[in-house]
């Protein structure tokens, strides 16, 4: 899996995970619609992006472009951590 691909990968986590969040927003994006990922200030990923959903799209298919403004940075879920140091 290339650089495109996890980031791609981690972008359609998020989104999919907003829109569990926020039903609403997906009223509007149909079942047969091919779904693209874009990310701000990310031109050459955007580029990739575009690029592979043109490919997969069938002549009639529409293309939904999600534009992600600005990520929250990830944090991890672990609330206590112990360390043991082996001599």
């Amino acid at each position: 899996m290339n650089v495109y691909e996890r980031k791609n990968s981690e972008l359609i986590k998020e989104f999919n995970r907003y829109v569990r969040e926020h039903p609403e927003f997906a009223d509007d994006i149909t079942k047969e619609a091919v779904v693209v990922m874009q990310l701000a200030g990310d031109a050459k990923f955007n580029q990739w992006s575009r690029k592979l959903a043109k490919g997969h799209a069938r002549e009639d298919q529409p293309i939904v472009y999600v534009h992600i403004h600005k990520l929250k940075p990830l944090r991890s879920r672990i609330e206590k951590l112990e360390l043991k140091r082996v001599a």
